[in-house]
């Protein structure tokens, strides 16, 4: 039975080993001199005392590679669920090979089986293989890449071991909907539609309560306000960072404003921050001079006449240090669902006429 398997899987084995292949040797031309640059541009910038404007620079040169590459790793597993998993009993069921299959001495629960425990542990390892060959392309992308840190929905999910429960998962959940759509193409589809709806609603709904998230309050200070503006009725409009002061790695769940003991201070419409009632014609914030904005010294005093004030930064957030706990828990998250469906598959398969 698992050489039976391996012959009906191995064309769709060598396919996906090839185009790794091709993205691992792409990967390893490019890498050299990515890291050669990064090298040299950090040397040249610990000289001077500030690196901030190379590695912005640096990684604005290398954004787009860096999205296709994560890209990549975000959407193999998807492909796993339709090409691996979705026709895996749906082309015996439009060949009609099943009636064969399944009428031999071996019983149609362990064909099943044996072939989701032999394409399933290949899909683990395909979605490891390309986080490892992206995870070590963009090392150095990766310690630059301040808007899209470690922790952030985006690059979270491509690197680590999380690929791996995705990419077990989508197969697993491919052969379900195979199973109850029994039409390769609506099947595929089904699985696709499924398998995006969840990589959207682990961030969002599940991931940030996996942990407790950790709450800190921070002065305002240039790391975390990104603007001072004057508002609509002369209030003064704070615009803050999401990142979080001293960890800017981490992922930052909810952001705002407090005011003295802790009041609501209205929030800014279009973007993180809030209108306060300080002063902007006169005063330590003064921007009638200045309406785009005070200068550097002028920027600093209005800060400073905020803190003793009372406002701050309010941060909800995940640190950096828990990159690999969320990792860990979310693959094995996956991996109860992957093992919840094979099942499932199992008791179909058995119970289910044909």
């Amino acid at each position: 039975m698992i050489w039976l398997a391996w012959r009906q899987f191995r064309a769709a084995a060598a396919m996906t080993a090839a185009a790794l292949g091709v993205l691992v040797a792409v990967l390893a031309v490019s890498r050299t001199a990515l890291v050669d640059q990064y090298a040299q541009g950090l040397d040249l910038c610990a000289r001077g005392g500030d690196c901030a404007r190379f590695l912005d620079r640096f990684f604005d040169e290398h954004q787009t590679p860096f999205l296709g590459v994560t890209a990549a790793a975000l959407v193999l597993p998807a492909l796993i669920g339709l090409f691996w998993g979705a026709p895996l009993i749906t082309r015996e069921l439009e060949a009609g090979t099943h009636l064969l299959v399944w009428s031999q001495s071996i019983t149609r629960t362990r064909w099943l089986a044996v072939k989701l425990a032999l394409i399933g542990v290949a899909a683990a390892v395909a979605g490891g293989l390309v986080s490892l060959a992206v995870s070590w392309w963009a090392g150095a992308l990766d310690r630059a890449a301040v808007e899209f840190p470690l922790m952030g929905p985006l690059v979270f999910g491509g690197r680590g071991v999380a690929p791996i429960g995705y990419a077990a998962f989508a197969f697993a959940l491919g052969v379900t909907v195979g199973m109850l759509v029994r039409r390769p193409l609506p099947a595929m589809a089904v699985t696709l539609v499924l398998f995006t709806a969840v990589q959207i609603a682990m961030p969002i709904l599940v991931r940030p309560h996996l942990l407790p998230p950790a709450r800190a309050s921070f002065e305002l200070s240039p790391s975390n306000v990104d603007q001072l503006l004057r508002g609509h009725q002369g209030e003064l409009a704070v615009a803050v960072d999401t990142r979080v002061p001293g960890d800017p790695g981490a992922w930052a769940l909810s952001s705002r404003i407090a005011g003295p003991s802790s009041t609501t201070v209205p929030a800014l419409a279009s973007e993180d921050g809030a209108l306060v009632p300080v002063p902007t014609t006169a005063g330590p914030c003064d921007l009638q001079a200045q309406p785009a904005g005070p200068p550097e010294r002028s920027r600093d005093t209005c800060l400073d006449e905020l803190n003793r004030l009372g406002y701050r930064q309010d941060v909800t957030y995940h640190p950096s240090s828990r990159f690999w706990p969320l990792q860990w828990f979310e693959t094995g998250l996956y991996a109860a669902l992957t093992l919840g469906l094979m099942g499932l598959c199992l008791w179909l398969v058995r119970r289910r006429q044909f």
